[in-house]
């Protein structure tokens, strides 16, 4: 019933829990004392009193039920604060983590499920702390502290109140070992469902085009479909569970009432009788109460341990050393994903300041892996990669980052003005360097007749072509000034103007800076100062344009099917 594990994310929180159980507690005092009044009263009116003697407790009464309407916006405003400091440090917390996995991939979760985690995730798991925690807590002790009270009254209607009381919790325990298995598969039916509803969003051209959106429809259907019925499942236990405790709650209330007022009829004074009578469900309310809030919480704790799966994610070593020297190596370094085989093995490659260096391969021959090994996303098994001889976990990553600029064919650009692409990577850019750098890609004229640098970009670019988007991502980095780049295929899936324009503001940044080239095309390493040929995931060749044709090898082979298959494809 309890995780210590998601009641560590809480943190200093842990206050708001404790108040709140004494607010609780204080606050279920002040009802007994309330109570206690009001049968003193019934007891003066059988007793025929008359005048004063009703002051005291019609006094107790007023002031009681005041003081109950504060605490109980007390204990509100409590809840209302552990909830909204919970959810910020849970946030903080789950962004704090992302960013520090950086260009690494979070685990198996997608980015519709690390949305769902990070938002209504946090919202259920906010129900977990804010109402489960304290009533948990108050529940345990109410019962003991009413029992205190009725057994001075009579002991035996005490213990039997008393008696029942562990049947609800009983009856708790008894269907939480199923509800983590439902609650565990809902969350996985609904994140499954919000990536289908995401990707069939983003691919819904693509659907269109093939004609494949009546069979993604009839899968969103089947994907609604189980998510339905895992809901109902729910529901159903939560129905079942509430049932047994309203039957287990007010069977004990009964049975506390029968033997209070067995005890009157033996004599006990008739005041006594109507308190007991009166107090006996406050027995059970507190556990029903818990009850109630238990199926919610477990919803909340189910998408707790998603976050904790989340943080639990290794992340990338990284020191506090500067860059200095920004010349690149990989020394031996060797490479295999989980359960693959090696990648890389035994690389060696050299990429020197003002220089351009270019890394070619067939598919699979572990291009991808010398990226992501260079700029941190992964991490040598064995060997090293060094900058400036200081091996890259060594290094402080802000500072890394800084000096590092990274160009894909999938490069991200912003649902944002042109202007805010520029001022995310260099603040403090003036109009004037905006349009030199979109002058040095030919995207000047452009911007300006689509309104100028206020020209909102759409999400994911859609209201660009894949090559505007491609020199729009090399305008920022031209002015960002990195001493670092690498080019990830930033040629791929454009038209021949935009790919020779890239090309020529590559081969500019290379008088100035370290410039790494990962390209399928051939055609565009040709320029290149050195040019590393993998193969099987190790370096097979090396050397110019020229050196590599005249050897005959990997890299002639390569270059000759391409030219043969383009010839091909001008002569179609």
């Amino acid at each position: 019933m309890l995780d210590r594990q998601l009641i560590s994310l809480i943190g200093e929180d842990k206050k708001y829990v404790a108040l709140a159980v004494l607010i609780n507690v204080f606050s279920m005092l002040v009802n007994t004392l309330i109570t206690a009044a009001v049968c003193y009263i019934v007891y003066l009116v059988y007793s025929g009193e008359r005048g004063i003697s009703y002051l005291l407790p019609a006094l107790t009464v007023v002031l009681g039920a005041l003081l109950r309407y504060l605490l109980m916006r007390a204990s509100g405003e409590c809840a209302a604060r552990l909830g909204g400091s919970v959810k910020k440090t849970l946030r903080d917390k789950t962004y704090d983590k992302i960013m520090r996995l950086g260009v690494r991939s979070s685990g198996d979760m997608s980015v519709a499920g690390l949305t769902q985690i990070s938002l209504e995730g946090v919202e259920q798991l906010d129900t977990y702390f804010s109402q489960y925690l304290p009533q948990f807590f108050y529940s345990v002790l109410a019962p003991v502290l009413l029992f205190a009270v009725c057994a001075f009254i009579d002991l035996s209607t005490a213990l039997i109140l008393l008696a029942c009381v562990p049947l609800i919790p009983v009856s708790i325990v008894a269907v939480s070992k199923y509800a983590k298995k439902v609650f565990a598969k809902y969350w996985g039916r609904y994140t499954n469902m919000g990536d289908a509803f995401l990707d069939s969003v983003q691919g819904l051209k693509e659907l269109k085009i093939f004609r494949a959106d009546e069979a993604r429809h009839r899968k969103m259907n089947q994907s609604s479909e189980e998510f339905r019925k895992i809901t109902m499942k729910v529901l159903v236990m939560q129905l079942l569970s509430v049932t047994v405790m309203d039957l287990v709650a007010f069977g004990g209330a009964g049975a506390g009432i029968a033997v209070a007022i067995s005890a009157g009829i033996k004599g006990l004074e008739p005041a006594k009788v109507l308190f007991l009578i009166l107090v006996a469900a406050e027995f059970f309310l507190p556990l029903r109460a818990l009850g109630s809030a238990f199926h919610v919480a477990m919803n909340g704790a189910s998408a707790g341990r998603k976050i904790l799966q989340l943080l639990a994610l290794p992340e990338p070593e990284w020191g506090s050393e500067k860059v200095g020297d920004t010349s690149l190596r990989l020394q031996e370094v060797s490479f295999a994903y989980e359960g693959g085989k090696q990648a890389l093995q035994g690389v060696n490659m050299s990429f020197p300041r003002r220089s351009l260096t270019a890394i070619v391969g067939e598919s699979g021959s572990g291009k991808s892996t010398c990226v992501s090994l260079i700029t941190g996303a992964l991490r040598a098994q064995s060997g090293n990669v060094t900058v400036g001889g200081v091996p890259v976990q060594n290094l402080d990553r802000e500072d890394y980052y800084a000096h590092l600029g990274v160009v894909s064919y999938n490069t991200f650009v912003f649902n944002a003005s042109v202007r805010e692409n520029f001022l995310m990577y260099a603040p403090r850019a003036t109009q004037e360097q905006m349009f030199a750098a979109l002058e040095e890609v030919d995207l000047a004229d452009f911007v300006r007749a689509e309104g100028g640098l206020d020209k909102v970009i759409g999400e994911d670019g859609v209201n660009i072509s894949g090559g505007q988007r491609q020199r729009l991502a090399l305008a920022v980095n031209l002015l960002a000034q990195k001493s670092v780049y690498v080019f990830d295929e930033a040629t791929s899936n454009i038209d021949g103007e935009s790919e020779a324009l890239i090309m020529a503001g590559i081969r500019r940044l290379a008088e100035k800076a370290v410039v790494i080239l990962i390209s399928h095309r051939m055609a565009n390493v040709t320029c290149a100062d050195n040019i590393y040929v993998l193969d099987g995931g190790r370096v097979a060749e090396e050397g110019t344009h020229e050196q590599l044709m005249q050897n005959g090898g990997v890299y002639a082979r390569l270059f000759a099917a391409q030219k043969r298959l383009e010839q091909g494809e001008e002569a179609i």
